[in-house]
């Protein structure tokens, strides 16, 4: 079975961290985001992968090579203007114009059942089918009107104030027949929520809808990465130790990841889930709450907090500061009796000076130094980084 993601998108909103990285490769659970949904693909039986990209497209290719490390082939196609949703698998038709295939986004993080939206999709007259979510507030999703018969009568891609009506969300993953490709216009710009699916209901050609059961979410914000840091925490099998491990007398309770030659001080306490990287030291009296992930080379000093945070490669935590709900890019180092308070996102090679305060929300861009017993209540910007 074939599938199309869609990688070309340069996530402005998830700056500051996708000024060094596209989208598709932040990392979850120490691991980049596209990785996990290239084995989801191919746990659902999904081998001959497309992947268009355009922004930092070589950082994908890296990461992915052909495919075979993970039993698919991957064929990369380039955009070099942006297309659009549908565009960009217009431009990939010569690879899929010979059977249906699915269509994701490479920020999608989930565990649905795919291979049933297939078998539902090859039964079915419809020439896209799009996987539904049933969702509290569907305002920032394309919503579609489904009978009993799963056949959708209409779609508005993010409804306004007196136009939701419905709450089933799109996930922006489609079915498609190679049909589609006679609908979209090639070498333009062409959206299927916005363009080909009202054209398709004008059109009485018909579009099919398949509610799906699981967890899914497209990174898309700093908020749904945290969701989805969460939930693939959430679903670790147990614990495992990968070579060398050495504590003292720190209390541990999993489920954890631990790479080699991680070092936990005394008194210490890990509260999984929690993944940890190789070559990170923790410190004495250091509590690491549940939902928690540390990277490669990670350095935390003595009587730190670090709770539900995400923490990538190479950064420092010195004594007596804490981490709640924070995202901290590589390299960033914080210093000694800091707060960072829930939803700040740091950026890389960030220095934060001694006693300093970074309130709530707050994003502060790459390369900035931030003074000591600074009280950072907005976001702090590099003009270096636009």
């Amino acid at each position: 079975m074939k599938a199309c993601i869609m990688c070309g998108g340069e996530g402005t909103r998830l700056r500051p961290l996708t000024f060094e990285r596209p989208k598709p490769s932040i990392p979850i659970l120490n691991k980049p985001s596209v990785v996990h949904l290239i084995e989801h693909l191919a746990k659902e039986g999904f081998n001959e992968i497309v992947v268009t990209i355009g922004y930092m497209a070589e950082k994908i290719e890296e990461q992915l090579g052909d495919g075979s490390m993970f039993g698919v082939h991957i064929d990369y196609v380039y955009e070099h203007e942006k297309l659009g949703t549908a565009g960009g698998v217009k431009n990939a038709e010569k690879y899929l114009c010979d059977e249906p295939f699915i269509v994701v986004g490479g920020d999608h993080v989930m565990d649905l059942e795919l291979r049933t939206m297939y078998r539902f999709h090859e039964h079915n007259n419809a020439p896209v089918t799009i996987g539904l979510l049933s969702i509290d507030d569907p305002r920032e999703f394309g919503i579609a009107d489904m009978d009993v018969n799963n056949r959708i009568h209409r779609f508005l891609e993010k409804p306004g104030p007196g136009e939701v009506f419905s709450n089933l969300a799109s996930t922006g993953i489609y079915m498609c027949d190679p049909e589609i490709f006679d609908w979209i216009p090639a070498d333009a710009k062409y959206d299927f929520a916005k363009d080909l699916f009202p054209k398709l209901l004008s059109k009485e050609r018909g579009i099919n809808g398949l509610l799906v059961r699981g967890h899914w979410t497209d990174v898309g914000n700093p908020v749904a990465y945290r969701q989805a840091q969460r939930w693939m925490l959430e679903s670790l099998p147990g614990t495992s130790i990968e070579g060398h491990f050495n504590t003292k007398d720190a209390r541990i309770y999993g489920p954890l990841k631990i790479g080699n030659n991680v070092v936990v001080g005394s008194n210490s306490a890990l509260v999984g889930p929690i993944v940890l990287g190789e070559n990170t030291t923790i410190g004495d009296n250091v509590l690491i709450g549940p939902y928690t992930t540390l990277g490669s080379n990670c350095v935390v000093r003595n009587n730190c907090r670090i709770l539900s945070s995400y923490i990538f490669n190479d950064v420092t935590i010195r004594d007596n500061s804490n981490a709640s709900g924070s995202t901290i890019d590589n390299g960033t180092v914080v210093g000694q009796d800091c707060s960072l308070e829930n939803g700040t996102v740091i950026g890389p090679r960030v220095n934060i000076g001694t006693g300093t305060t970074i309130h709530s929300d707050v994003k502060i861009w790459p390369d900035v130094n931030i003074d000591p017993n600074s009280e950072i209540k907005d976001d702090v910007l590099n003009p270096d980084h636009g």
